[in-house]
């Protein structure tokens, strides 16, 4: 994917969650503000409601994304079959999209009233939605190749020392020279190299310091991420059990069925 038509994806991905929010809020802000006793006499209570025609809707529509969202990425990113379909870190994109998406149309179904056990499953959401913010920080302090698999020390290493090898071949610098004094360096050769060149060595220390960084840590953030697997997981798994239980109570025994 290019760098436009992903900036572009990006670009889309929050504007399609800034007008979802806005939408919604706008439509019922009205009613949400009310206090939950005077709510039944709202004329829009009937669709607003979590089992109205809107609000059950919501609730529909916002468990398959963040469903389809989840299980879409962990498909790609455990099977090998999938392996060839689209780089690893766009799915991941992709994901934090949908699950971002989905609970924000969840929230609006509950009409920010919620208790029981459905509380515990909107909370794990919540904890899900947050953790999964943090673990995207964590996985892109770990090094990896285009396809998403982690790169060892030792070739991280080796990355950093082609681009000492272009820096030092190609316009006689020194990484190690100017990294403290980076500024007044890059002021000093600038008069004696084109613009093009002299953005492309601001461009390659930039990565060097960027993987400078990188190696300094990479132990660190591995075990960080590693730990967070632990919290995000179980949070997950209890989500998605108490989805299908209020599945389960809602169209079974209580028989709501929306439009089917």
């Amino acid at each position: 994917m290019k760098p436009f038509v992903h900036k572009l994806s990006i670009s889309i991905y929050l504007i399609i969650i800034l007008v979802t929010i806005v939408s919604l809020t706008y439509i019922g802000l009205s009613f949400y503000r009310l206090p939950i006793e005077e709510r039944f006499y709202s004329p829009l209570y009937q669709q607003l409601k979590p089992s109205g025609f809107f609000g059950h809707g919501l609730g529909i529509l916002g468990s398959f994304i963040m469903l389809f969202g989840l299980f879409s990425y962990m498909i790609r990113k455990r099977f090998q079959i999938f392996s060839r379909i689209g780089v690893l870190k766009y799915w991941l994109e992709f994901h934090i999209f949908m699950c971002t998406l989905g609970p924000i149309m969840i929230l609006f179904h509950t009409s920010f009233k919620f208790g029981g056990i459905v509380s515990v499953g909107f909370w794990s959401m919540a904890i899900v939605w947050a953790s999964g913010i943090v673990g995207r920080f964590f996985y892109l302090q770990i090094p990896r190749t285009i396809e998403g698999r982690e790169l060892s020390l030792l070739e991280v290493q080796e990355i950093k020392e082609k681009l000492d090898i272009e820096l030092l071949e190609k316009y006689n610098i020194n990484f190690s020279e100017i990294s403290t004094d980076k500024i007044s360096h890059l002021k000093s050769i600038s008069k004696s190299i084109s613009g093009k060149d002299y953005r492309k060595i601001k461009r390659l220390i930039r990565n060097e310091e960027k993987i400078v960084r990188r190696i300094a840590r990479l132990d660190k953030m591995k075990n960080l991420f590693n730990y967070w697997h632990f919290a995000h997981l179980p949070f997950a798994l209890i989500m998605i059990i108490i989805l299908i239980i209020h599945v389960v109570v809602v169209s079974f025994w209580l028989g709501y069925k929306w439009i089917f």
